[in-house]
Formats: C-alpha cells, structure tokens, sequence
C-alpha cells in the first residue's frame, strides 16, 4: 500500500465554528484524527553559546565604562549589614542525570534544557495491516461534541487522566492530508489534526495502552519521521 502524505501549515479557524473547536466543515466519508503534541518543557535553562556568551561579555564590559559611579562609602553599606542564617551555600543542580547516562528514553528526567515529546509504539490509524510504529497519542474523530475534546480523550486513554496536562489552546496548531492512492484501499484518504499540550506539576507520568514509549527531543523525534521532516521542523520547538 503507498501513501502520499501533504502536509499543510495553515491556521485552523474554518474548521472552529467557536471558542471550543467546533467541527465544522467536515465530510462523513472523510475520517478525522486527533493527534497530541505531548511535550515537557526545559527544567533547566539551557547553556549559553559559546559566541552569545562572548557578546554578553564584551556587553558587560563596555557598559562598565560608562556607568554610573557611586561613593565608595554608599556602596560599602550593604557590607555592614548583618548575616544570618538564611545566607546558605548554593550548589547547582547536575544538568547531567542518570536517565542522560543511561540513554533511559522513558524518563522524563533526561535532558533537561530540551523540551521532550512523547511518542507510542503502537498501530495508529491508517497503518498498513495494523503494523506498530511510533506515533503520537490519537483518536479518531467520532461523536465528541468538539475536535479537542477528541484530542484530550485520546490523551486521557495513555495517561488514565488529565490531572498533570495543560491544552495549550482550543484550536488544532497544524494538521496533515493523508492520501492513500490505492485502486481499493482499506482505508480511506483522512486528515491528522495536532493539538499541543504540555506536562505540568510532576516528573513523573504513568503510560500506558500501548506497546512501549519514548520521551524524544525534537532532533530524536524527526528522526522517527524523517519523510515528515519539513513539517516537523516547523511545527516543533526544540
């Protein structure tokens, strides 16, 4: 079976009738899917370039020429202030973890100044034979009353709840025609709709209804897709 994949980066409101993501325009021989963008934002911050922290220097630097100058004993009165107990030894955190030693893809305590994706082994809609491949959490569009509550059940089904997910918007952020050019294909030709959400308030989810999962940098995750690579490029933060 051959696919032609199009993907599309356009803006989404033909298809929100509302506020809540509405469908609208859409056929009932057309199937529809709910993908989700399923990310864990930086923990840390991430290192400066070696050339951007060769700027702020220089910056710092030359500002300090032409800075304003204060009396000595004006700048010596934070030095009689008293000290106390509340001045502690601050030790940085390691950027390293044993999740990044270990290479443990199912941790989402692994690197750390990236954002993380999380993708599924499974067999996605539209799969020839019901092969398992890496996709992200989907559902078909059935009867919800709108396309992100689809979106948010298909999260719910990996997640068991959505306690510890933020839907950032109401509107799908991207979405790509899927074409099957066979003479009878078991499947028809259906269009994948992307919301993002993101993790918040813990570091540790518990996943399941599928094969296996991964956390994935963006680099790791265009890797998993690379005929898809201009979408992902542009759709991905990294």
């Amino acid at each position: 079976m051959q696919r032609s994949v199009i993907p599309l980066l356009r803006r989404s409101r033909w298809f929100s009738s509302s506020a809540t993501g509405g469908v609208v325009g859409s056929t009932s021989s057309e199937k529809i899917v709910a993908s989700v963008l399923f990310e864990r934002l930086p923990v840390v911050i991430p290192k400066i370039e070696p050339i951007v922290y060769a700027f702020q220097e220089f910056s710092f630097r030359w500002t300090q020429q032409y800075r304003r100058k204060y009396p000595d004993e004006f700048l010596s009165r934070g030095e009689t202030r008293g000290k106390g107990d509340y001045k502690i030894d601050y030790v940085p955190a390691p950027r390293i973890t044993e999740a990044d030693k270990n290479n443990d893809k199912r941790s989402l305590q692994r690197a750390l100044d990236r954002r993380l994706y999380l993708l599924l082994y499974g067999s996605p809609y539209g799969a020839p034979d019901e092969t398992p491949v890496w996709h992200f959490p989907e559902k078909v569009y059935e009867n919800e009353e709108t396309l992100r509550l689809c979106a948010e059940a298909a999260l719910k089904s990996v997640l068991g709840g959505l306690s510890h997910t933020y839907f950032v918007g109401n509107a799908p952020m991207a979405h790509m025609a899927v074409e099957l050019k066979d003479d009878e294909p078991k499947i028809p030709s259906f269009k994948r709709f992307f919301f993002k959400s993101q993790v918040i308030g813990t570091s540790k989810l518990h996943i399941g209804n599928c094969k296996d999962f991964v956390w994935v940098t963006k680099d790791e995750l265009i890797e998993h897709f690379p005929e898809h690579y201009s979408f992902f490029n542009k759709m991905i933060i990294s």
